[in-house]
């Protein structure tokens, strides 16, 4: 698999949204080796998106395409400077829901030490935290540069999420989690998408 994270700065959120629908309508039918794509803008007018695809080579043969390179002309114009693009194979999934469905979503970006150690955490008792925090769908990241990450989550709302977030969770779950934060360097950046715009191919 591999993703693009792409950010900016909005000038205004509608018109963000009213591209991403054309995007659908024209393009997306026709993007071979794309798996779906989750966006939005925060209350703050940040940008961010995941755009998964199946490979490298199949992002790379989209983008080159003359329809494509016409929609994303318009949609950088709605940026107050060109969106960035950050690109990894380096991808983590803890799907044990529908993100589809989601209503809610937590973008969080961050860079933290031993990278292989976070991976192994991110990926350890799945099914108990799938049972002490059931608001979350699901969970999808990327690790790049030097230990570098973004990393979103899908919940069912606001309101559950952050109701999930002020539950004390057990030993076992604490000390892993006390464990990540350990390996954090600076405190990461959140990206709440109270409107977020999920697709996937039909």
């Amino acid at each position: 698999m591999f993703i693009q994270v792409i950010q900016g700065q909005a000038r205004h959120a509608e018109p963000i949204y009213v591209e991403l629908d054309q995007w659908m309508k024209e393009l997306a039918s026709s993007a071979a080796g794309w798996l779906g794509t989750t966006a939005g803008v925060t209350g703050d007018g940040r940008f961010i998106g995941f755009s998964r695809w199946e490979s490298e080579q199949a992002a790379r043969t989209h983008s080159a395409r003359p329809d494509q390179d016409h929609w994303w002309r318009a949609f950088s114009v709605l940026f107050a400077e060109r969106p960035t693009f950050i690109e990894s194979h380096d991808i983590f999934l803890d799907l044990h829901g529908d993100p589809n469905k989601a209503r809610f979503v937590q973008f969080m970006q961050g860079r933290g030490r031993n990278p292989g150690r976070a991976r192994e955490l991110m990926g350890a008792h799945r099914e108990q935290w799938a049972a002490f925090r059931p608001e979350i769908l699901g969970t999808v990241g990327c690790l790049y540069g030097d230990g570098e990450y973004t990393m979103a989550s899908y919940y069912v709302d606001e309101s559950s999420a952050r109701e999930g977030e002020r539950k004390q969770p057990p030993p076992e779950l604490k000390a892993e989690m006390d464990e990540m934060m350990s390996l954090a360097e600076g405190a990461p950046q959140f990206f709440d998408l109270r409107e977020p715009w999920i697709e996937a191919p039909v």
